[in-house]
């Protein structure tokens, strides 16, 4: 099982893979204003989001202090890989 952060168009992407199955358990988006972050959550909690954040690593820290690998796995080892990598592995 890893977590790690996976770079897309305009910005980042929390993933989880785990064999075959993959999820997106969060994202930083870059905007005029700074960065976006948010984790995903089943329903609706807006403190799992927040918009201008100063800077990509601030966003990064943001999203994976929320832990949203826990919505899918009981592990508390888990941590997040620190490359980021490209589209496609």
């Amino acid at each position: 099982m890893r977590v790690y952060w996976q770079a897309v168009k305009q910005g980042l992407r929390l993933m989880l893979a785990d064999g075959e199955r993959e999820e997106r358990l969060g994202g930083v988006r870059t905007t005029p204003r700074g960065f976006d972050a948010f984790a995903t959550t089943f329903g609706y909690d807006p403190d799992r989001a927040r918009r201008g954040i100063a800077s990509q690593d601030e966003a990064k820290a943001f999203v994976e202090s929320l832990k949203p690998w826990e919505l899918f796995v009981r592990d508390s080892d888990i941590s997040v890989e620190p490359e980021i990598e490209s589209p496609g592995g």
